[in-house]
């Protein structure tokens, strides 16, 4: 390993670095995977604890359910009828086993929490995961800049705690964009089609520049055997689980989509927004980096025509996942998502990580682009200001961030701590009067009702 000084030598305005490497210098430096998956881990445990639940469909769909898992009573939603079947119980069960490990120990408030924790766990694992195949893939300073972008964000702090399938199919994206940027694609192939079955069935859009790349370098009999063996360890012990529980054959990835978008109303039901929606939305959770995120393809033509790096294109090198590619399932999935009248925020959580890639992509474009300005008109004094940029965007993207989460737990955490409070008293009443039965009337406000968990036992009812 060459020292330090002899690399600052090298990195000299004259003879700079490359921003974004086809293999990165192992030279450069950037945070270890383990130092990463610190800092991811203290930003998930921050969400276990202080993120509200912003979506009704997370108590009555996910949580609920769960609840009827364990305890065998809760609130039941029309979605999981066998008549529709469009919900499928494995997802659910992938989070009860757990549970049911924490409830021999603590109560069901604490089991809410600590699933909670273990669903930070997760993404916390999945996010180091993804940063190391960029760091592989794209160098030390796209790897770092991802870095503030996933630990900061406020979308992420709204996501990677949420019980909810477009939540852990952000997770397996992660899995799969990371292995497929260290071409371990037997581990990208089946990523997908966990986030697609047991998640979200869409999301295999996501996985489609994925498979295209896989068939053309490597061939349609490979990524047809990932994708066969993939789809029957996942699939077949799904369907096997919701036909026992519906008491007839469901697919419950397939009724989904079938429901979405061929059956007579669909999701256009419950509100259409205009194609602003998600632009506004993606500011307030992401803001500079959803900016930057969509300047990352026009920055890299700029930057392909101006620098002449004819190479940028080819696709003939196996060793790597070429840029404009690596884009590719976040323009496909905004250009799906965008364009469908009914859009709601969590719609948008499989792509976060991929927004937060392409905005440090953008600043790395950046500061290419001026690397080369610096050498053309010999601006040499301005080398050693290079980061500079870089270091004002992130540093503001940070404050913004926190501002938003802030904002979010002072304005909206006031069911969680009121149930909280609830959750206590009635355990002591329950104590004092174990033959009596108790409803919670809550009219109008049902939505905000965090799930049974939040209620010691069965004599404590919902109204």
């Amino acid at each position: 390993m060459s020292s330090a000084k002899e690399r600052r030598r090298r990195e000299t305005p004259e003879n700079p670095s490359p921003i974004l490497p086809e293999m990165a210098n192992p030279d450069d430096w950037a945070p270890s995977t383990g130092a990463a998956f610190k800092l991811f881990l203290i930003a998930c445990l921050v969400s276990a604890k202080y993120s509200n639940i912003s979506d009704c469909d997370e108590t009555f769909n996910y949580w609920e359910p769960t609840h009827f898992l364990m305890f065998g009573y809760g609130f039941q939603t029309w979605e999981y009828s066998p008549v529709y079947a469009i919900r499928s119980y494995a997802y659910n069960a992938l989070h009860a086993v757990p549970a049911m490990g924490l409830r021999l120990l603590f109560d069901k408030i604490t089991v809410f929490y600590g699933l909670r924790v273990l669903l930070g766990l997760a993404c916390a694992s999945a996010e180091a995961y993804f940063y190391e195949g960029v760091n592989i893939r794209f160098g030390s300073v796209v790897a770092q800049l991802l870095l503030v972008f996933l630990t900061f964000a406020s979308g992420m702090f709204v996501a990677c705690c949420a019980f909810l399938p477009s939540s852990f199919a952000m997770l397996m994206v992660m899995v799969a964009v990371g292995a497929w940027l260290r071409n371990d694609n037997k581990v990208a192939v089946c990523a997908i089609a966990i986030a697609s079955c047991l998640g979200w069935p869409f999301v295999a859009a996501i996985g489609i520049p994925i498979a295209i790349d896989i068939m053309y370098r490597y061939g349609l009999r490979r990524f047809t055997i990932y994708a066969a063996v993939s789809g029957v360890l996942v699939l077949g012990p799904q369907v096997l689980l919701d036909s026992f529980l519906y008491r007839r054959l469901v697919i419950a990835p397939l009724n989904i989509v079938l429901y979405n978008v061929f059956g007579q109303g669909g999701p256009d039901l419950y509100g259409v927004e205009p194609f602003s929606f998600y632009l506004k939305n993606g500011f307030l959770n992401l803001n500079i980096a959803f900016l930057l995120a969509l300047l990352v393809l026009p920055l890299w033509v700029i930057r392909t025509l101006v620098l002449q790096k004819r190479d940028a294109l080819s696709w003939s090198n196996a060793k790597v996942v070429p840029l404009w590619l690596a884009l590719a399932p976040m323009y496909l999935w905004m250009a799906i998502f965008f364009t469908r009248p009914h859009k709601e925020e969590r719609f948008l959580f499989p792509i976060y990580p991929l927004i937060c890639l392409s905005a440090a992509l953008s600043i790395g474009l950046i500061q290419e682009l001026l690397t080369a300005v610096i050498l053309k008109f010999r601006y040499f004094r301005f080398g050693n200001y290079l980061s500079v940029p870089g270091i004002l965007l992130t540093a503001a993207f940070a404050l913004l961030s926190v501002s938003r989460s802030v904002a979010l737990y002072k304005g909206y955490h006031a069911p969680l701590d009121v149930y909280t409070e609830l959750y206590e008293h009635a355990t002591t009443e329950s104590a004092r009067h174990p033959t009596f039965s108790y409803n919670v009337c809550v009219g109008k406000e049902w939505y905000r009702f965090p799930s049974n968990f939040f209620f010691p036992s069965r004599r404590w009812q919902l109204q």
